[in-house]
């Protein structure tokens, strides 16, 4: 009569495995947040855009909707002078795993800065990111941003597409 003992087991191990399994692609993905964020800060936006499938899709603050990572990455291309730029930064609140599929959920908050990662905040909101494992790499296959706050020139009323 030990056999539900051992089947009990299996399962406590099972169960086990698959929170461990979770709680590591939880850090992996906040890990490549991370290192998305850095590229995006030192301007590197051939390894800022590695994160993203080819198939990305984003829609922008403001309701602009990007298609593709050739889009994408353009929209992350700085223009005008250094200290014009804004350097966008996603700061995560939440990761969450599917323990069926490929697949996480991500949503925080994001800033964009003037100049660099430490100048000011010049808009932000609220985010949510589709994830999505390829192999052992975790990659963004959608993202959404939606502006809340501004300063400065930017908060010009602008008619939102």
């Amino acid at each position: 009569m030990r056999w539900p003992s051992a089947l009990a087991g299996v399962v406590i191990a099972a169960a086990a495995w698959s929170i461990v399994s979770a709680a590591d692609d939880r850090a992996l993905v906040a890990t490549a947040r991370v290192a998305q964020n850095r590229a995006i800060a030192a301007g590197d936006i051939d390894l800022a855009a590695s994160f993203w499938t080819e198939d990305v899709t984003v829609r922008r603050a403001l309701g602009q909707r990007l298609s593709g990572i050739a889009e994408a990455r353009e929209a992350l291309q700085p223009t005008g002078p250094p200290e014009s730029r804004i350097v966008y930064q996603r700061l995560t609140r939440e990761i969450d795993v599917s323990p069926h599929w490929p697949l996480a959920f991500e949503t925080g908050t994001w800033q964009g800065h003037q100049g660099s990662v430490t100048g000011p905040t010049t808009i932000g909101g609220r985010y949510s990111a589709q994830w999505v494992k390829r192999g052992e790499r975790w990659l963004i296959r959608s993202e959404v941003f939606v502006a809340l706050t501004c300063s400065g020139a930017g908060c010009q009323a602008a008619a939102v597409p």
